[in-house]
């Protein structure tokens, strides 16, 4: 049987999975793989979600006027320098369609978000990932990689699966080392679980250069998952240009009038971020005390660098009823979710630990251990 033509990068590319259990009518899983808020939302954004709904025989406001008027008032900047799309994940997707010239390619660090290649293949841009240090971003060695044919560089920061933060004083000087013609996005989607001294965020180095651009999400923070919006604030000649690849009417009127409403209770959302910080140095610590190796994170998940032993760690989990995010020879990601979620997630680590005595977590190396149907 003849099928028809289609891309030859579509056969090499993994379809994105899911963890198991999540979603339909038997999800019963602790869901600690996603990144979400365990939190419901506030009755302001219900109600605003309710009366969106009786006008959805009608299309949304293509330009998102009045969610792009409530960012720019936060925010402190004009209209033209934002752009709104359906999850800052769309918005990544025009960064790359709008810099695929033949020959372009993206520099971002690894492990680092898991769908830049992608987003890279499909745009027809060479994805060139530079190994983290440390678990963290290494900026000079990202900056040794640009090259003439270098379009876009990324950096996710806080970054997503590890956690870590690159310190602002980093991300200025690394800034000055990338050529002007060259697009830089700092991906910001965990930005308000950030905390220390020093400013995390790189919304204040836009104006000295045009090339930067910020990502910001609704997904996480503010509790909007499920209506995807996210946005983009950069140079505004930029950002008009980026507008052009967005596709029209992508973000639904529920979700704009959601996402204003957020931002309207980002007082009582942010306290939620403050609750989820104290949970996330709580399960840290009960890790540490396990004899985990857990990085300081500056997000709503922690990470298990466990190389070899990654997907070992999951189906663990995962016969216990709990999802996480196992990345096959790197580690595990592990969301902060709800206090009791956490702690059955907690019971099962320290379970792992005492069926699996002579493994070394943190470093991916073991001398001898049962495999997971042995000690299930």
């Amino acid at each position: 049987m003849s099928h028809p033509s289609l891309r030859a990068v579509l056969g090499t590319l993994a379809p994105y999975r899911p963890s198991a259990g999540l979603h339909g009518p038997a999800a019963t899983t602790r869901p600690l793989s996603a990144n979400e808020s365990p939190h419901t939302p506030l009755p302001g954004v219900v109600e605003a979600v309710a009366r969106a709904g009786a006008t959805v025989n009608r299309y949304p406001d293509p330009g998102c006027g009045p969610l792009i008027r409530a960012l720019a008032r936060v925010h402190g900047t004009t209209e033209d320098r934002i752009a709104v799309g359906a999850g800052s994940l769309a918005l990544l997707q025009a960064l790359f369609q709008s810099v695929a010239d033949p020959g372009a390619e993206a520099v971002h660090a690894w492990p680092s978000f898991e769908v830049y290649p992608t987003l890279a293949a499909l745009a027809g841009v060479e994805s060139v990932q530079v190994p983290l240090t440390d678990q963290t971003h290494d900026l000079r060695a990202m900056a040794d990689r640009i090259s003439p044919r270098t379009r876009l560089v990324i950096v996710c920061n806080p970054n997503n699966p590890t956690g870590t933060l690159v310190a602002h004083d980093e991300l200025r000087a690394f800034l000055t080392l990338v050529p002007p013609t060259c697009l830089v996005a700092v991906d910001e989607a965990y930005h308000e679980y950030a905390r220390g001294p020093a400013p995390s965020t790189a919304l204040d180095l836009c104006a000295g250069h045009p090339n930067l651009v910020v990502l910001r999400t609704f997904s996480k923070a503010y509790g909007l998952a499920g209506l995807r919006t996210g946005y983009l604030v950069g140079d505004a000649s930029v950002v008009g240009e980026l507008r052009k690849a967005c596709l029209p009417y992508a973000v639904s009127t529920v979700a704009q009038h959601a996402a204003v409403a957020a931002l309207g209770l980002a007082d009582q959302l942010l306290r939620r971020v403050d609750s989820t910080v104290a949970e996330r140095t709580r399960v840290r610590d009960a890790l540490l005390r396990q004899g985990w190796d857990v990085p300081d994170s500056r997000t709503n998940f922690l990470w298990l660098p466990l190389g070899p032993l990654a997907a070992d760690f999951g189906t663990w989990c995962a016969r216990r009823d709990i999802a996480v995010r196992a990345f096959p020879g790197l580690g595990v990601r592990v969301s902060v979710g709800a206090a009791e979620d956490d702690d059955h997630f907690l019971a099962a680590a320290g379970a792992w630990r005492s069926a699996r005595p002579t493994a070394t977590p943190g470093t991916g190396q073991t001398r001898q251990f049962r495999t997971t149907a042995e000690a299930s």
